[in-house]
C-alpha cells in the first residue's frame, strides 16, 4: 500500500472525518490519496492558520478530533498560532506537514548540517513546534508510519489532551509499504487511583467548612465529565463559580451560581471566592487571569482542594498554596466521589449571602440602557443571550468583545460558549466558527468578533460563502483596539499608539458584499429588535454593531489589587462591609495585563 493511502486509512479507522488543508508541492502526494478514499473528506481553506483554528474548534465540538494537512516551510509555520490555541487549552488535534525529500534535507549529508536550508521551503517544523505540541516528529523511514500514527493518536487523546504534529517527507509519502510488516505502538497504561479514605476525608472537609465554594474549570469539559459533574452538584447546595473556560458548564439561572471569577470576573463571584474558607477547584489550572497578578492573595483564608490531570500544574511555586493536590482525571475523580455516601451538603446562610452579592452587583447596569447614540456592548450581549436557544454555539474572538461576552452572557444549559482562552489570538473566532459548524450542522453558530480581529482571517469569509454555512457574525466595532486603549489609559498616560492612532477599518458593508454575505447594521439600542429576524435567517450574516470608541470593560482588576477590589473601586466603606477576611494593600510592582 502507498504510505499516503495508509495514513488516510488510519484516520478513517479513528473516525476522523474532516481534514482542513491547503495543498502545496510537499504535501501533494498525501492530498492525492483523497482521490482514492471516499470515506474521508477535506476542506480547502484560505490560510493554514485558519486550518489549525478550524481543527481546534471542530475538536472542541466533537464527536472526534480533527486534522490538518499543509505543505512544508511557510505552510507548516502558518499552523503555529492555531496549534498554540489547542496546546494551551488542552484540545487534541493532529497536524500533518509535508516535508522536502529526505535526500534534500540538511541532515542528509554531513557537509550540509550547518547550512540554513538545502531543499526548497525546507524548515525544521519539528523543532519549532515542540514547545506547543505534546509530540512532534519527522518520519525517518516508511515502515515507522503505523507506530508513529498510533503514538500520535494516543498522546493527543490521553492524559492532558493536546495537539501533535507529524512531518512526512515527500519521498516517504509515495513509498510502497507492506502493512503486515509494520510495528504497533503499545502504550504504558497507568491509572492513578484515589482511595475511599482520601475521598471521605475531602468530603468531611467540605461538610465541616462554613463558607465552601466550587470552581468549575474547562478541564471538566475536556474530560467529558459533564454528567458526572451534574450528579455531584445535585448533592450540594453551596456557591458555584466558574472560570472563563468553564462558563458553559452550568445554567446561569442555577440557584447556586454566582458568576465567573478573576481579573475580569464579576464582583459577586470574586467576593465569594475571596471570603471563602474552602475551595474545591475542578479542572482549572488557576492561572493569573483567575488569581490576579499576586497568586498568594487569591482566596487567602481558604483551604484549597485542587483536582488537575497535569501534575506540573500542581507543582507550580508562584505564590499560590494548594493544601490538597489531587493529580487525577477530573472525570474519574467525580465518578469515585459520587460513589461516596453522604447527606446533601447545604450552607444556606453562606449561599444566601453570595446571592445577595450577585443581586447587588450585576454586570449589566440599568444605566447602560440609556445610551442613545451607540450600542452598549453589555446591553447587546445580554439581549443576544436572551434571544439564543439551548443548542446554540457561541464563539468569541479576543480582547474587549471577548470580555464583554464572557461578562454579560447568561448561559442556558446546553449552549456552548468558548474562545481560544490560553493563546487568545486575534482572528480565532471566524475560522473556529467554520470548524464548529462543520462538526455540528444541527446547531446555530454565533461568531462574536471585533473590527480589528475580523481582519486577521478575513479570507475565510470566502470559505463561508463557498460552503454555504449560515454563520451569524456580529462585529462589535469601536474603531480600534478598545482593550489596549484602556490599558494605555491606565498605564501609558493615554498615549493611544497603534490602537486609536494609526489604525483604521475597511467598509464592512462592502466587505460583506464582496463575499456574498448579507449585511446588517445595528447603530443604537432601537436597532436591537432586528436581531431575532437575523438569527432565524438561513443565510450567513455580518452584523456590524456600533460601539462607543471609549467604551470600557467594567469591572476590571487594576494596579496589582487583589481580585476582590476591582475597578472602578467601590466606596471604601461599602467595600469593607463586603470583606470578612483581613484586608491587604495592593502590590505596587504589579501591572495587570490587558
Amino acid at each position: 500500500m502507498n504510505l499516503s493511502d495508509y495514513v488516510l486509512k488510519f484516520l478513517v479507522k479513528k473516525k476522523i472525518k474532516k481534514v482542513f488543508l491547503i495543498t502545496g508541492g510537499a504535501i501533494s502526494f498525501m492530498v492525492d490519496a483523497f482521490s482514492r478514499n471516499k470515506n474521508i473528506k477535506y476542506i480547502s481553506v484560505g490560510h493554514e492558520q485558519s486550518a489549525a483554528m478550524m481543527a481546534d474548534a471542530y475538536s472542541r465540538i466533537g464527536p472526534n478530533f480533527s486534522c490538518t494537512m499543509v505543505t512544508s516551510g511557510p505552510g507548516a509555520t502558518n499552523l503555529l498560532t492555531g496549534i498554540g490555541c489547542s496546546y494551551f487549552d488542552s484540545i487534541p488535534s493532529l497536524h500533518i506537514c509535508g516535508q522536502v525529500n529526505t535526500y534534500e534535507q540538511q541532515s542528509s549529508n554531513k557537509s550540509t548540517l550547518n547550512v540554513r536550508q538545502v531543499g526548497f521551503q525546507e524548515t525544521d517544523i519539528v523543532s519549532i513546534s515542540k514547545p506547543i505540541t505534546k509530540f512532534s516528529y519527522k518520519l525517518k523511514k516508511a515502515n515507522e508510519i503505523k507506530y508513529i500514527l498510533e503514538k500520535c493518536y494516543h498522546l493527543a487523546t490521553t492524559g492532558r489532551p493536546g495537539p501533535v504534529l507529524l512531518d512526512i517527507p515527500m519521498d516517504l509519502q509515495r513509498k510502497k509499504i507492506n502493512i503486515k510488516n509494520l510495528s504497533s505502538f503499545k502504550p504504558k497504561l497507568e491509572k492513578i487511583k484515589i482511595s475511599k479514605i482520601k475521598l471521605n476525608f475531602l468530603v468531611k472537609k467540605i461538610i465541616n467548612s462554613k463558607k465552601p465554594v466550587i470552581i468549575l474549570g474547562g478541564g471538566i469539559k475536556y474530560a467529558k465529565a459533564e454528567k458526572n459533574l451534574n450528579k455531584f452538584l445535585r448533592r450540594l447546595s453551596i456557591p458555584i463559580v466558574t472560570t472563563w473556560s468553564g462558563v458553559d458548564l452550568i445554567d446561569h439561572s442555577n440557584k447556586n451560581y454566582i458568576g465567573n471569577i478573576g481579573v475580569y470576573g464579576s464582583r459577586a463571584a470574586n467576593f465569594t471566592i475571596q471570603n471563602s474558607d474552602l475551595i474545591l477547584s475542578l479542572g482549572s489550572r488557576l492561572d493569573t487571569r483567575v488569581t490576579g497578578g499576586v497568586p498568594k492573595n487569591f482566596a487567602r483564608n481558604a483551604k484549597k482542594i485542587v483536582v488537575d490531570i497535569d501534575k506540573n500544574e500542581l507543582k507550580k511555586k508562584r505564590g499560590l498554596h494548594i493544601d490538597y493536590k489531587i493529580n487525577l482525571n477530573v472525570k474519574y475523580f467525580l465518578e469515585e466521589l459520587n460513589k461516596i455516601s453522604f447527606k446533601k451538603i447545604s450552607k444556606e446562610q453562606w449561599t444566601k449571602k453570595c446571592l445577595v452579592w450577585r443581586s447587588k452587583y450585576p454586570i449589566v447596569s440599568n444605566s447602560y440602557y440609556k445610551n442613545k447614540k451607540f450600542v452598549n456592548p453589555y446591553v447587546f450581549i445580554e439581549y443576544l443571550s436572551k434571544k439564543l436557544k439551548k443548542k446554540d454555539i457561541i464563539i468569541a474572538d479576543d480582547g474587549g468583545h471577548l470580555t464583554w461576552t464572557l461578562q454579560a452572557f447568561k448561559i442556558k444549559y446546553g449552549q456552548k460558549l468558548f474562545s481560544a482562552f490560553g493563546n487568545s489570538p486575534m482572528g480565532y473566532a471566524l475560522p473556529a466558527s467554520i470548524g464548529a459548524s462543520i462538526a455540528n450542522k444541527n446547531s446555530r453558530i454565533i461568531c462574536v468578533d471585533g473590527d480589528g480581529s475580523l481582519q486577521i482571517n478575513l479570507q475565510e469569509l470566502h470559505t463561508i460563502d463557498k460552503l454555504k454555512i449560515p454563520i451569524k457574525i456580529f462585529v462589535l466595532n469601536n474603531d480600534g483596539y478598545g482593550i489596549i486603549k484602556q490599558f494605555q489609559e491606565l498605564y501609558l498616560e493615554k498615549r493611544y499608539e497603534a490602537s486609536g492612532k494609526g489604525v483604521s477599518n475597511p467598509n464592512f458593508k462592502k466587505i460583506a458584499k464582496a463575499f456574498n454575505i448579507n449585511y446588517n447594521l445595528i447603530r443604537n439600542h432601537n436597532n436591537l429588535s432586528k436581531i431575532p429576524k437575523i438569527l432565524e435567517s438561513r443565510c450567513s450574516e455580518i452584523i456590524e454593531v456600533k460601539i462607543n470608541k471609549s467604551q470600557k470593560i467594567i469591572p476590571k482588576l487594576q494596579f496589582g489589587n487583589p481580585i476582590e477590589d476591582m475597578s472602578p473601586l467601590l466606596p471604601r466603606e461599602e467595600f469593607w462591609k463586603n470583606m470578612e477576611v483581613k484586608l491587604i494593600s495592593r502590590d505596587k510592582k504589579i501591572f495587570e495585563a490587558n
